[in-house]
């Protein structure tokens, strides 16, 4: 019997380390281990810490949120797809890219966000500048995320595939925050070329007002800022 190629990746996967943990101890993702080694070593979340995940799905960040902010912190979840729900943890289905997205974020906290995160990925065209601009672009929607909803000094943790762009973005991020780390956790797979920016001390000097939208009002006012690419 020839095992094809996509059964040998779904092999793999499941004998992952990481993978199998997940399982065991009930995370949706083994990307959750991401997130728990990067707290563990940068100390992002604070008890009480309101937290945004962009593009959640599946919730495995969510959940590691919420272990870390606690009964007191409060945790959002937006994608484009529906997420199923977790307990002590606020989803709904949105575009970051329009207004009418962070105004809803913004109803939901009650006021602004200490931390956003983002382990958005851009769906894979197999060629490598491509996919690591896009992904470049997906971390730039995130920045103009944290200039309309991010509390002076708070933080963004945002997953980036390396690349020569890679310069451009982390001059963006240090016009907007006092301490930019790129960081690559062992829970990543060795042949991923994925890292994470770790942000830190939001300056809150690129502010954005959001406008509120009219229902006739189908016109974002979102744009990214920082390379074209």
């Amino acid at each position: 019997m020839i095992v094809g190629l996509h059964d040998r990746w779904i092999v793999e996967r499941q004998n992952e380390h990481y993978y199998k943990l997940a399982k065991k101890l009930d995370y949706r993702s083994r990307a959750s281990f991401k997130l728990i080694q990067i707290d563990d070593r940068f100390q992002i979340f604070r008890l009480g810490d309101s937290v945004v995940d962009l593009g959640a799905c599946p919730g495995g960040w969510l959940q590691v949120a919420k272990e870390r902010v606690g009964e007191t912190g409060k945790v959002v979840g937006v994608d484009l797809r529906y997420i199923y729900p977790l307990e002590g943890v606020e989803t709904f289905v949105g575009d970051i890219t329009e207004d009418k997205t962070m105004i809803e974020l913004l109803t939901r906290f009650g006021g602004k966000a200490d931390v956003v995160l983002s382990d958005m990925a851009p769906n894979i065209a197999g060629h490598y500048s491509t996919d690591h601009a896009r992904s470049v672009n997906l971390c730039m929607y995130a920045v103009d995320v944290c200039d309309r909803i991010l509390k002076k000094n708070g933080k963004m943790v945002c997953k980036v595939f390396m690349g020569d762009l890679m310069d451009s973005l982390t001059r963006e991020l240090e016009k907007r925050f006092q301490s930019v780390k790129v960081y690559s956790p062992d829970a990543s797979r060795e042949t991923s070329s994925e890292v994470y920016v770790i942000s830190k001390g939001f300056l809150a000097n690129h502010r954005v007002k959001l406008k509120v939208l009219e229902e006739e009002d189908n016109e974002p006012d979102f744009k990214t800022k920082g390379p074209k690419i």
